[in-house]
């Protein structure tokens, strides 16, 4: 029809950034936004896995090997997923991808769409501060509400804000050892990342360390553009 406006583009991201950087809370803060779905390599594996999809099975057999699950069955598992109708708008990668071989991998899975990484965004933090803020971290076991010993302790002492459930769970390796080493890995393994996606344009950092409303903002600013 004359003058109809073209679809928009689907807004794809990749959040890039170390444990406890609080890639998760602003991903849900997107994906209610601008109704784009989180899609989390690992619970796709395990999705594939448990509904026998023929990567699901592929995956499966690499696993009880004991092997690391290829690249190419990661983007066949992707792909399946993405081609679903509630992925139209967009997606947000989580945990994918991991280096620069993986990230030219998406980019040819989203190029056989017409599509391309609108934003990839790196949450920058401070490592020093970071091992405080991983270190003291814990959720509710019942609704995954996030808590901290320092920064946002329950309103009532052992109670959830959220569900009031008393089942509080912290993860066993989050300490300020095992968080240190997980900020060195990250560094080097992330430096490819951000150099791929620099050189293609689409790199912006954000001050992670802001409050979470002000990262909030920071991110729906860099978004926007791309979903007028």
């Amino acid at each position: 029809m004359d003058g109809a406006r073209p679809p928009a583009a689907a807004t794809n991201l990749v959040l890039l950034g170390p444990p406890g950087a609080g890639k998760g809370t602003q991903a849900r803060r997107l994906e209610e936004r601008f109704g784009l779905v989180q899609l989390s390599t690992g619970d796709l594996l395990r999705a594939a896995v448990a509904q026998g999809t023929e990567a699901g099975l592929a995956a499966k057999a690499v696993m009880e090997r004991g092997d690391l699950v290829s690249d190419e069955i990661v983007i066949a598992i992707l792909r399946d997923r993405m081609a679903r109708d509630d992925c139209r708008a967009g997606v947000i990668f989580d945990g994918f991808p991991r280096t620069a071989a993986q990230a030219e991998a998406l980019d040819a899975l989203l190029a056989e769409a017409g599509g391309a990484i609108t934003a990839a965004i790196s949450l920058e933090v401070d490592d020093a501060a970071m091992v405080e803020r991983v270190s003291g971290r814990f959720t509710c076991a019942s609704c995954g509400e996030g808590y901290h010993d320092r920064f946002k302790r329950p309103a009532a002492e052992d109670i959830c804000d959220n569900c009031g459930s008393s089942d509080f769970r912290r993860r066993p390796d989050d300490n300020a050892e095992t968080v240190a080493q997980r900020l060195r890995a990250y560094h080097a393994q992330t430096a490819p990342l951000i150099a791929h996606y620099d050189a293609k344009g689409v790199l912006t950092g954000v001050d992670a360390m802001a409050p979470i409303d002000a990262v909030s903002e920071s991110l729906t600013a860099i978004v926007d553009p791309a979903t007028a």
